[in-house]
C-alpha cells in the first residue's frame, strides 16, 4: 500500500476521532444547561469513579468486591435514570454517548490488532481518487449529450442506450450488472461512461476510471517492480465500479492478455460491476481475445452497439458550413 495514501488515510481517521469527540463534549454542555440534573448525574458518576479507585488503592489485601458491586449497581441506575430523562425531553437515549464514524475500531483505524476495513475502505477510495484525477470526470454528464449529432436512423438506437446509461446511474448499486459499449470512435462511449461514473461517484461509491492500457501499465510495472507491489489489481478488484475505457488499444502481451482476462472473471464472480468501451466490433473481440474472454464478456454482460458517425467530424463539418 502507497505510504502516502497511507498516511492520508489515517489522518482523516484521526480527524474523525477528534471530532467525535468535541461534538460529545458540545452535547454534553448543550444537556448541562438543559437538563441540570443530567449534569448532576454526571458529577455524581464521576464521583463513584475516584471512589472505586480509592476501595482498589486502599484494600490491602481485604475482600472489597462488595464495595465494587455497590459502585456498579450505583453506576447502572445512574446511567439508566440520565437516559430516561433525555428520552422524556425529546432526545435520544444514546445523546451524550461518543458517536464514531466506525464503531468496530473507534476511529483509530484498527480493530482486534489489524487493519480495520474502514481505514481499508477509505485507502481504496483515496487511491481511486489520485488515479481518477487525470481523467475529464467533471467533463462529461447526462445534460451535455445530445441525440442531435447522430443520424436520423440512428437516433432510436442511441436514444435508448442513453436512457439505459441514465437509469444504470440512478439505480446502480455494487451488484449491478456489467456493460460492454463496443462502437466505432467518437461515438459518445467514453462520454456516457463518464456520465454514469460521475453520477455512481455522487451517491457515495468508489469508481476506477481509466484506459486499459493505463491500468495494465501501472499493473505490469508494479508487478515487475523490486517489492512486487499489487496497490493497482487490488484497487482494481475491489473498487465498487471498475471502468475500463478504450479496450484493445493496449498491446498484444500474454502477461496483458492473462491480466485483462484475470480483472474481467474475477470481478464477475465477486459479482462487482465492470463497464467497458471499446472500438472492436464483435468479431473484433474475437480475433483479439482469448475465448475464455470473449465469452464471459458476450454472454454476461449487457452489449450496446453505438451507432452513427463520429461526432467530433459531424461537429467540424458543421462549423464549416
Amino acid at each position: 500500500m502507497d505510504n502516502s495514501i497511507f498516511e492520508k488515510a489515517l489522518g482523516i481517521i484521526s480527524n474523525r476521532r477528534i471530532k467525535a469527540v468535541q461534538e460529545q463534549e458540545w452535547r454534553i454542555r448543550e444537556i448541562n444547561r438543559i437538563i441540570p440534573q443530567i449534569g448532576e448525574i454526571n458529577n455524581q458518576l464521576f464521583n463513584t469513579g475516584k471512589e472505586l479507585i480509592n476501595i482498589i488503592s486502599q484494600a490491602k489485601g481485604r475482600n472489597v468486591q462488595e464495595e465494587i458491586n455497590r459502585l456498579k449497581e450505583f453506576n447502572v441506575n445512574a446511567q439508566n435514570m440520565a437516559r430516561q430523562l433525555l428520552v422524556s425531553n425529546g432526545y435520544t437515549a444514546d445523546y451524550l454517548d461518543l458517536h464514531y464514524h466506525c464503531s468496530d475500531c473507534c476511529d483509530t483505524g484498527y480493530s482486534n490488532g489489524e487493519i480495520c476495513h474502514c481505514l481499508k475502505k477509505l485507502c481504496g477510495s483515496l487511491s481511486a481518487d489520485e488515479m481518477n484525477r487525470n481523467t475529464q470526470l467533471s467533463l462529461s454528464s447526462f445534460d451535455s449529450f445530445t441525440l442531435d449529432y447522430y443520424p436520423p436512423q440512428d437516433r432510436e438506437t442511441m436514444s435508448r442506450i442513453l436512457n439505459f446509461c441514465k437509469r444504470y446511474a440512478c439505480e446502480f448499486t455494487p451488484k449491478s450488472e456489467s456493460i460492454l459499449m463496443f462502437g466505432k470512435t467518437g461515438l459518445g462511449k467514453t462520454h456516457l461512461s463518464l456520465a454514469i461514473a460521475s453520477v455512481v461517484l455522487e451517491k457515495g461509491y468508489s469508481v476506477v476510471y481509466d484506459s486499459a492500457i493505463n491500468i495494465l501499465r501501472s499493473i505490469e510495472r508494479e508487478h515487475f517492480s523490486r517489492d512486487h507491489s499489487s496497490d493497482t489489481i487490488d484497487l482494481v478488484m475491489d473498487t465498487e465500479l471498475l471502468i475500463l475505457d478504450d479496450l484493445g488499444t493496449e498491446y498484444e502481451t500474454q502477461f496483458y492478455s492473462s491480466t485483462i482476462y484475470n480483472i474481467i472473471n474475477t470481478r464477475l464472480n465477486r459479482g462487482k460491476p465492470t463497464i467497458i468501451s471499446t472500438n472492436l466490433d464483435y468479431a473484433g473481440i474475437r480475433r483479439r481475445y482469448d475465448e475464455r474472454v470473449v465469452s464471459r464478456i458476450t454472454a454476461v454482460y449487457t452489449c450496446m452497439e453505438f451507432k452513427g458517425e463520429d461526432i467530433r467530424l459531424v461537429i467540424k463539418k458543421n462549423s464549416c458550413k
